[in-house]
């Protein structure tokens, strides 16, 4: 007998079951973003033979570590496919624009959850540079912290060795915004469909225009340069 067919149907998981467990982390989370993220091929829930779909704690994990990396780091669904992909098939790579490898099979703990303390130490940073990260709005305000924000501020202990300060990248939280209004006003006709996967096409797609941002900000910064 298969492990799969082995699975007691009491340990698998309705829709409603994994929406009331990974709710209050990811407040987003909808039934019509569960079929999104099935139709994308990042989850294989189980089907009953009535057709409903069924979550085994390998699925909930999993789907909590797409979100996470969806939510701290802001990576479109593709990329996640791909780092998927990697780890499915028994690599262990590190996530995409964060210094961080995911030690294959297993994806869980990858996402940690920092206090501040434990986020100042983990970068090396001193609690002055803390503060001013946050002051000047490039890190989050509050606990916990992700791994993004671990990058963020080793990037930032690095960039004050050569005097450049929190301070000094203020103005990038307010170029971030003006792209934020950029993108949301592109995708405005996205989100008024009724579709009820709309939204989370709309923020697939909110993904990856970001990401393509991104792209043109490092070779205009590159350029300007002369690198």
């Amino acid at each position: 007998m298969s492990a799969q067919a082995a699975r007691k149907p009491a340990s698998l998981l309705s829709i409603g079951q994994v929406l009331a467990k990974l709710g209050p982390e990811f407040p987003d989370l909808s039934p019509s973003k569960l079929r999104f993220l099935e139709d994308q091929g990042l989850i294989t829930p189980q089907r009953t033979p009535s057709g409903y779909r069924k979550f085994d704690a390998a699925d909930l994990e999993r789907l909590r570590y797409i979100l996470t990396l969806q939510r701290d780091h802001y990576l479109p669904l593709k990329v996640i496919l791909g780092h998927l992909d990697d780890i499915d098939h028994g690599r262990s790579p590190q996530i995409p624009g964060a210094n961080v490898r995911v030690e294959a099979p297993s994806i869980l703990g990858a996402e940690r959850r920092l206090s501040r303390a434990e986020l100042q130490s983990e970068a090396g940073a001193t609690k002055q540079l803390v503060a001013d990260a946050i002051s000047a709005q490039l890190l989050p305000g509050a606990e916990p912290f992700g791994d993004a924000a671990v990058q963020a501020l080793k990037a930032l202990v690095e960039l004050e060795r050569f005097g450049i300060e929190p301070r000094h990248l203020r103005g990038m939280r307010q170029s971030a915004q003006r792209e934020a209004a950029l993108i949301e006003s592109a995708l405005k006709p996205m989100r008024g469909r009724r579709e009820t996967s709309s939204q989370a096409q709309a923020a697939e797609a909110a993904r990856d225009l970001a990401s393509h941002i991104q792209s043109v900000r490092e070779l205009l910064t590159r350029d300007a340069l002369g690198a």
